[in-house]
């Protein structure tokens, strides 16, 4: 595109720019200001005057300075390159801007987002004269050992296929392709253009019905979510809302992990590019890297380009989408993109609304976690986006507005416990205040997984904690002993699920990462002791009989001792456990 001058700034008011005696200038435009041309976009236009919300430091801006228009929006360069690179808010390469200028990244400087030089080997599936549609697969590209990165039509384009390039090493730039449209000859290279708050369009929205499985037994047993859903992850500082994404980014199953660092601390970014280049995915045996795209924009980076990181992100995991892969968005944290909001919101001295918001941050969370789902492409393959927002309420108060309106808008909520965190409890997830809509979406796929047994031992769990946290206000008046066996049986089962199931070791070797079929056999191993003692005890048994029996520190210590790769030894535990307590309730039969 050609740049112009629309306008000369007239305003500066922190990252928000206002230019005078504007003209053709569209809304949304990307513009770049000043000399040292720094990055804007185009917010507000109200006759000769327009708003640009700029993207980097506007320290040494004047008024007279002119700006530049592009005429098109903001948008990413989706092609093969991106898994495995780390970039800003704009998507700017931060490795090469490293090489290029070292630990400081100075304003107006603008790098592609894909390597230029770098060649890639590319092999044709779509022949000449095929007739060519949106999304439709030209050819592939091994782009790491676990992403075969499909080179697509883009999604406007539709014609006969005039050229296919042969198989052969080409760079990103390199035309592979021609399209006879009815406007003229389009060429296909290996990448293209995408604005980032467009959502990429799709040929129809599928049911989702398969669990993201994210190895953390509290989330996938007791609040799962199913590919393509949307979860919030409120928590107050210091409940591991950041530990839970970084969890979930190395463990889940999905094909492809989009990490955006939103306005977090540059230590907790620089954790993630330490670990996981070393960490390996425990489906693949390869690097965690070779599966992630990290998008951070860091708390000391430009407020105002926040906002920019969260729409960089979605848009690259629906392009990573349409071929196919199974995406999973962990945006940390949302709260930080709407104090973004807010801040623009001031400085542009628009209306406030609850707590200083913005009164359009609840349709800004919409259009963000509306951009989930399961579809089937318009190439005709089946893909989803499931997107995991973390939102950090002032004090932990999950009656502020980020937190509030993100609940109308998703379908799982994973509240964060400030209790539990204080007691070292991990995952810190409250299963009382939590909840998932997505239970009878996902029931089917764990009800063949577990013989049929999955609700009803999630159900008899649920009710056992249930009964335990009305038990507990008893025990807080008059304490624990004068309690009959029966009831305090509850309380020991609840225990026994808080200790030996719901929390996990992040930093273990086995219990870092638990398969779905080792969560139902622990599971039922509890659900077993249960019922099995609350029949003893009903016989004639003691609670202290049946906490005395040998087995009790094997079921305690089963989830570090029992392997992913060794969960039918569970099997043994169980009619270990059966055998057990029958023969104590057999001396009171």
């Amino acid at each position: 595109m050609s740049e112009r001058v629309i306008g000369k700034v007239s305003r500066i008011v922190g990252p928000v720019v206002e230019a005078g005696s504007v003209a053709d200038v569209e809304m949304l435009e990307l513009v770049f200001v000043g000399n040292e041309r720094l990055v804007g976009e185009v917010v507000r236009i109200r006759e000769d005057s327009a708003w640009v919300q700029v993207y980097e430091d506007t320290t040494g801006l004047r008024p007279g300075a002119p700006i530049y228009g592009r005429g098109e929006p903001l948008s990413v360069e989706l092609g093969p390159g991106l898994v495995g690179g780390i970039f800003d808010g704009v998507q700017r390469p931060l490795d090469a801007l490293r090489a290029t200028m070292g630990d400081f990244v100075s304003k107006g400087v603008h790098l592609g987002a894909l390597d230029r030089d770098k060649r890639w080997s590319f092999t044709p599936i779509a022949k000449r004269q095929d007739y060519a549609t949106g999304g439709m697969l030209i050819g592939t590209v091994k782009e790491t050992d676990l992403i075969d990165h499909g080179i697509m039509v883009p999604p406007s384009v539709e014609g006969e296929l005039v050229e296919v390039a042969p198989a052969g090493e080409y760079c990103v730039e390199d035309t592979v392709a021609r399209v006879k449209t009815s406007d003229g000859e389009v060429e296909i290279k290996l990448y293209q253009k995408w604005p980032v708050r467009v959502g990429r369009p799709y040929a129809e929205r599928l049911p989702q019905s398969v669990p993201l499985i994210t190895g953390q037994r509290v989330l996938d047993t007791l609040f799962p979510v199913a590919r393509g859903g949307v979860v919030v992850v409120p928590g107050g500082f210091g409940t591991g809302k950041t530990m839970i994404q970084h969890a979930l980014a190395k463990w889940c199953d999905a094909d492809l992990v989009v990490y955006i660092g939103c306005g977090e601390r540059g230590n907790e970014m620089t954790e993630v590019l330490t670990d996981f280049p070393e960490l390996i995915d425990p489906r693949t045996g390869k690097s965690l890297m070779e599966r992630t795209v990290l998008i951070a924009n860091t708390s000391n980076m430009p407020v105002a380009a926040r906002e920019a990181s969260v729409y960089t992100g979605i848009t690259i995991a629906e392009y990573y989408r349409d071929m196919g892969y199974n995406v999973a968005v962990m945006a940390d944290s949302t709260s930080r993109w709407a104090e973004a909001l807010r801040e623009l919101s001031g400085r542009m001295e628009e209306m406030p609304a609850d707590e200083g918001f913005p009164a359009y941050l609840p349709t800004r969370l919409a259009e963000f976690y509306e951009r989930a789902g399961v579809v089937e492409t318009l190439g005709g393959k089946q893909g989803s986006v499931t997107t995991i927002g973390a939102v950090s309420p002032p004090g932990g108060d999950f009656s502020e507005p980020v937190t509030q309106h993100t609940k109308r808008f998703v379908r799982v909520f994973w509240a964060l416990d400030k209790q539990l965190a204080n007691a070292r409890h991990y995952p810190a997830v409250s299963w009382l205040d939590s909840y998932s809509e997505y239970i009878d979406d996902v029931s089917d796929w764990w009800l063949e997984k577990t013989n049929g047994e999955w609700k009803d031992l999630r159900t008899a769990i649920i009710s056992v904690m249930q009964r335990e946290e009305r038990l507990q206000r008893v025990v807080k008046l008059v304490g624990a002993d004068v309690l009959p066996d029966s009831q305090r049986l509850i309380l020991e089962a609840a225990n026994m699920f808080k200790n030996a199931f719901l929390q996990q070791n992040a930093y273990d070797e086995v219990d870092a990462f638990c398969v779905a079929s080792k969560q139902y056999r622990m599971l039922k191993i509890i659900v077993a002791f249960y019922r099995l003692a609350s029949s003893a005890i009903k016989k004639g048994a003691t609670l202290a009989g049946v906490k005395k029996i040998k087995v009790m520190r094997d079921i305690m210590q089963m989830k570090f001792e029992c392997r992913n790769e060794e969960a039918d030894k569970l099997d043994d535990l169980l009619k270990k456990l059966e055998r057990s307590i029958n023969e104590l309730a057999a001396i009171y039969a």
